[in-house]
């Protein structure tokens, strides 16, 4: 079973966006393992900080190379990805030639109440995960418009056609690892 580090934007408690990546772990059980990366608990990029690397530095950079993909899970802030993901980057492609996110299949989800889900931060972050040397697959994407009733009070997903969907996604992703990950 492929394992995929999991990147979320938001570190609210009871992020809609952690709900939704929850919800895709849960679709995905039965072919792909997802593995949380606690990036709220890595620091702000500071260079001075390589000297002694701060531990959850080491788990995060980890926790991505030993991941066959990586999936980042973003709300939208001002028409684009969160800070907190954006730092996570920066260490994970640091120091330079030791990039963790460097070769692996990528993909990028989020939701918002909005009527474009989280269209514009996603086409941003993908720019970046580019400039990072991640895989990252362009099609399906999903730009899911957050309604409260799509899951139920256990994170399920109610509606059907929702859950349809999200289901061919997770297969596409998981194809999209087959194709593009890097033999060793």
């Amino acid at each position: 079973m492929k394992k995929i580090a999991v990147l979320v934007g938001s570190l609210r408690r009871d992020s809609i966006n952690r709900r939704l990546a929850e919800a895709l772990a849960r679709l995905a059980e039965d072919r792909l393992e997802f593995d949380f990366v606690a990036v709220g608990e890595v620091p702000m990029y500071n260079e001075d900080l390589w000297a002694d690397i701060p531990a959850s530095i080491k788990r995060m950079k980890r926790q991505v190379e030993q991941a066959d993909g990586v999936l980042f899970v973003s709300p939208e802030y001002n028409r684009s990805f969160t800070a907190v993901l954006k730092n996570a980057i920066d260490w994970g492609t640091r120091p330079y030639g030791q990039n963790s996110f460097a070769g692996k299949p990528g993909a990028v989800v989020g939701t918002s109440p909005g009527a474009i889900g989280t269209a514009v931060g996603q086409s941003q972050l993908k720019s970046v995960l580019n400039a990072a040397h991640v895989i990252v697959m362009g099609q399906p994407e999903i730009y899911l418009t957050w309604k409260a009733e799509l899951f139920d009070e256990d994170g399920g997903i109610t509606h059907e056609s929702t859950r349809s969907f999200l289901q061919k996604w997770v297969r596409d992703f998981e194809g999209w690892i087959e194709r593009t990950s890097q033999k060793k």
